[in-house]
């Protein structure tokens, strides 16, 4: 019987030994190069001698090994030249002056580097050509000053995500799709080592008595990290990456995230500065869509971003990004989101982008969409508009503000005028399901209606079939879009 999987797992293939593409554990992307290069360089002497044993009659008459003998003698050999390589690498660094190496560029430590291995590869009769030892210098560089095993993933453009789960599981995402990499560490103080690293290039810390932080990389990707005693399987690292190019909503037309009259409704509602909240799960396209509506913003506005770690890439030249702050080792100087947009008001901003409102700020956001700061945009997870409604109503009551029910749902219902619910689907494209719009209050409930949802139909092959449908109802902010001279192009997109 056949083992069916979900369609986002990669299933693992059985069979041969030698059927798995994945090397032996515990190895990075340039100790694999350097591992089979080496162990490519021995099976050929030994193909050789091999050949000429069997020129020699009486030497081809010899029993043959069995086939699971020269599989155990390969990973033997495989084993013995990891460790090798290993103890090379580690003869290296004793060599080396940290303090010296991190004041360093690359294209300079790689040059002091090379001339240091050469001379620690002879002590330990470790011979590789050159091929070999560049691969070895690359990989003490990236151990030292970068990110170690992730940095080949970090180059690959077409990974999306990069999930560690302990030394020895490491995952990727790509098209929507989960599958297991080769790449692993050496142990669980070499994925702290990398942590650490991360975490001080941001001036914040990971360790026992802080086990969970918030980070970012110098591209903008952003991370997340937990160890023990909270990550029982030891340290986990996970990096959300973003396109290096910016996307547009015409890219996202292209990549069918929706359909060309939605990016229509969405560009007049920014460029109109409608305040919008973008809804979704976690990792759906939130951010991404954000991003993407913050390049129609009025370049001469002044816009102040708030986020928990910095990863919005706004255009404009007017931009003032203000990040949190966690709290020392004593307790004290913690700077939280609601304190930022409380001083973003003072800070005679345009716009206001919350990058994920997820608690006691939500009063102060709405308060400040209620006084003039109209075009603001923030995020929230939430699975449709009506649960983003109520997540925002629990977030105001977390705030410790006694109002009625009613007064807090007026207020939502006057802040907001558009939610926008992403999804990554089963097929790994992130869709807009619906383009919603607040129109007010009807007693106790707050009124809106859809502009826009997406219609499933079926699965084929694994992919997601429906189409995006208009609700053919005339959008609420129309006269906004007339006050903006955006009116006639929400009245043709709407023929």
């Amino acid at each position: 019987m056949q083992t069916k999987f979900p369609a986002n797992i990669v299933p693992p293939r059985f069979g041969r030994r030698d059927s798995n593409p994945l090397p032996a554990p515990n190895a990075s992307v340039e100790e694999t190069a350097i591992v089979q290069s080496i162990l490519g360089r021995l099976n050929g002497a030994a193909e050789r001698s091999r050949e000429g044993r069997a020129a020699n009659p009486q030497a081809a008459a010899r029993p043959r090994r069995r086939k699971l003998d020269r599989e155990t003698a390969a990973t033997a050999d495989r084993r013995r030249v990891v460790t090798a390589v290993r103890q090379a690498q580690a003869a290296v660094m004793k060599k080396i002056d940290t303090e010296a190496v991190a004041r360093l560029s690359r294209a300079a430590l790689v040059e002091q580097l090379s001339p240091l291995v050469g001379e620690t590869l002879a002590d330990q009769g470790l011979q590789l050509n050159q091929v070999e030892q560049r691969d070895f210098v690359t990989l003490l560089v990236n151990d030292m000053i970068g990110l170690g095993p992730l940095e080949s993933l970090l180059a690959d453009e077409s990974v999306t995500d990069i999930m560690v789960n302990g030394p020895d599981h490491v995952y990727v995402e790509r098209g929507g799709l989960l599958e297991r990499t080769a790449i692993a560490f050496r142990d669980d103080e070499h994925v702290m080592g990398i942590a650490n690293r991360i975490a001080n290039r941001v001036g914040r810390r990971i360790d026992e008595t802080t086990p969970s932080v918030d980070a970012r990389l110098a591209d903008g990707s952003r991370v997340h990290v937990i160890i023990p005693p909270l990550a029982l399987k030891g340290p986990t690292i996970s990096i959300r990456k973003f396109p290096k190019t910016a996307i547009t909503l015409d890219t996202m037309v292209k990549q069918r995230n929706l359909s060309a009259s939605m990016a229509t409704v969405l560009s007049v509602a920014a460029r109109a500065r409608l305040n919008i909240l973008i809804s979704g799960g976690t990792g759906s396209g939130k951010t991404t869509l954000l991003n993407a509506l913050s390049q129609l913003i009025d370049p001469r506005e002044r816009i102040i971003t708030i986020e928990d770690a910095a990863e919005l890439r706004l255009q404009q030249p007017h931009v003032v990004p203000l990040e949190t702050r966690l709290s020392n080792i004593e307790g004290r100087g913690e700077v939280t989101i609601r304190e930022l947009v409380r001083n973003a008001l003072r800070m005679r901003p345009d716009r206001i982008i919350v990058g994920e409102i997820r608690g006691e700020e939500a009063f102060d956001m709405l308060q400040a969409m209620n006084t003039g700061h109209d075009g603001s945009l923030g995020t929230i997870h939430a699975n449709k508009p009506r649960d983003a409604l109520s997540r925002l109503e629990n977030m105001v009551a977390m705030a410790g503000i006694n109002m009625p029910a009613k007064a807090v749902r007026t207020q939502i219902a006057n802040a907001i005028n558009m939610i926008i619910q992403v999804e990554r689907m089963r097929d790994g494209i992130r869709r807009i399901t619906r383009i919603s719009e607040l129109t007010g209050m009807e007693g106790d409930v707050i009124m809106m209606h859809d502009l826009y949802t997406f219609e499933f139909e079926d699965l084929e092959d694994g992919e997601v079939r429906g189409h995006f449908a208009s609700s053919g109802l005339r959008p609420n902010f129309t006269p906004r879009a007339q006050y903006f001279g955006l009116e006639k192009l929400l009245t043709e997109n709407n023929k």
